[in-house]
């Protein structure tokens, strides 16, 4: 996982250069925000139950195929799967928003998730519903462009 500053350095290392005045007024930036930032984080994780609640509660009421059988989350073990899932994008949101950074969901979230899902037969559509609805459900706490930031980076590589 990395940071903005992490990515930034590692970017004009690569091309052996010194910081310039536009990455310094981005390590600037990452530090004017860093509260705003803990902020958010802290809400979302103190919330973070009912954050979860809802958003599923809320995939379920719209998409009630998912639980008849031959639905995706149909039996306990499958539904607990999904279940599990939606938790898992939504702790990686808020590791996204707290560094800053959206790097650690292509390394820990999106690399292979469409190849997997598919050749196990689960949809996307209700992923990206169910991430979606995290996002709603999330912005009703706090309404930072930093959530729109994790949750629509999500969303667009799915």
């Amino acid at each position: 996982m990395q940071d903005q500053i992490t990515t930034l350095i590692r970017r004009y290392d690569l091309a052996g250069k010194y910081l310039d005045g536009q990455a310094m007024a981005k390590v600037a930036s990452y530090f004017e925000h860093a509260m705003d930032r803990i902020q958010v984080v802290q809400t979302l994780q103190k919330d973070a139950v009912e954050i979860l609640k809802e958003a599923s509660q809320e995939l379920f009421s719209q998409q009630p195929e998912l639980l008849r059988p031959s639905g995706n989350a149909y039996t306990t073990r499958r539904y607990a799967a999904c279940l599990r899932d939606l938790e898992y994008y939504f702790r990686y949101a808020i590791y996204a928003i707290l560094a800053g950074d959206m790097s650690i969901l292509d390394e820990r979230v999106l690399a292979g998730l469409v190849d997997t899902y598919n050749s196990l037969g689960v949809p996307l559509a209700p992923t990206v519903k169910g991430i979606d609805l995290l996002r709603q459900a999330a912005k009703k706490r706090m309404d930072a462009a930093c959530i729109d930031e994790a949750f629509d980076y999500m969303i667009n590589a799915l």
